[in-house]
């Protein structure tokens, strides 16, 4: 992962992400969601739209092998 990451630093779009480890989901009442076991991840970026998405994603090593990646937008905040 490590020149992927290196490739999004250095087209200025890289904006943080982390590995995920063991979670739990909770919730005031019951019954509590089901956690999601098939995210391992997540690298934030950014994007014009999604077609320079679908550019970035060349070289991701998930990507590459199959795997599936999620794409999500995150609301702006002023």
């Amino acid at each position: 992962m490590g020149p992927y990451l290196e490739k999004l630093g250095s087209n200025g779009v890289l904006r943080g992400g982390s590995e995920i480890g063991f979670g739990i989901c909770i919730r005031r009442e019951e019954p509590t969601a089901k956690i999601s076991d098939h995210i391992t991840g997540f690298i934030r970026i950014e994007a014009r739209d999604l077609e320079h998405v679908r550019e970035l994603l060349r070289g991701n090593p998930v990507y590459e092998a199959g795997g599936s990646v999620e794409v999500r937008e995150l609301p702006r905040t002023e």
